[in-house]
């Protein structure tokens, strides 16, 4: 562990070709990739957290409720897509009374500028008028409840529990999807392998924002087409072979 904190929080590294990233992406995705250590682990979350004490995500919202709004909208949609969108939603409709008085019409027209604007339209209709007359007009603090409520899967859930009630949760999108695979870190072929592998792996002291962590880096780091390993926190670290590690003592001369 002391070897791996005296490394560089920014060891150089180069990303091969492209068709050796595209090899190297398949590798990772058949889990051809060598095993994290758990010290490993450990230190890639705390470069994360000595880079970004306090991650946010990046939808706006005001209160529990909106949250699960902009969460169920941003399917499929940008974050600032969405967030384009919301002041003036959130403006009219900040709570699911307001929102089920709004009407699925007028909702539409708030949102149209959004992805599947018809569809999200009707499940948040739908879902504000099942909060109002089964959760008292609350926003549910379980799993199994969200995923009742029209529209939400288990990735919107995992976020409204870990950003609106401070749950320990991993909300695996395709920026996570891709970083689990990619690094090694947490492979999986599925949204739900990948999750249940982070949750086992991510040290409990780091588990709070390691979804924030993890989407902001396959965000603007990690990228899905061309990844910046040149200014990756954790380019030591990583196993997928799509990049090279510049040898510190070499690139000093």
């Amino acid at each position: 562990m002391q070897s791996l904190r005296q490394s560089r929080a920014r060891t150089p590294a180069k990303v091969k070709s492209p068709a050796k990233r595209s090899a190297a992406d398949h590798a990772a995705a058949a889990g051809a990739l060598p095993q994290w250590t758990t010290a490993e682990i450990e230190e890639a979350f705390r470069r994360f957290k000595a880079a970004r004490p306090e991650p946010k995500g990046e939808l706006r919202h005001i209160n529990p409720f909106t949250l699960l709004v902009a969460v169920v909208l941003s399917a499929q949609a940008t974050d600032a897509g969405v967030n384009k969108a919301t002041p003036a939603l959130f403006a009219a409709a900040d709570t699911p009374e307001k929102m089920a008085a709004l009407g699925e019409e007028r909702l539409q027209d708030l949102i149209k500028t959004i992805g599947l604007f018809r569809t999200k339209a009707k499940n948040l209709i739908a879902l504000s008028k099942k909060i109002v007359h089964e959760h008292g007009g609350e926003v549910p603090r379980t799993r199994e409840a969200l995923e009742a409520l029209p529209g939400v899967g288990r990735k919107t859930a995992n976020v409204v529990l870990n950003v609106a009630f401070g749950e320990a949760t991993i909300a695996v999108d395709t920026h996570i999807f891709r970083v689990g695979n990619r690094t090694g870190m947490a492979a999986g072929k599925t949204p739900l392998e990948v999750e249940t592998k982070l949750d086992r792996v991510v040290p409990a002291k780091y588990k709070r924002h390691a979804h924030h962590w993890l989407i902001l880096h396959g965000r603007y780091v990690c990228l899905a087409r061309r990844p910046l390993c040149e200014k990756c926190l954790i380019a030591d670290l990583c196993k997928w072979p799509g990049k090279t590690v510049v040898n510190q003592r070499s690139s000093q001369h």
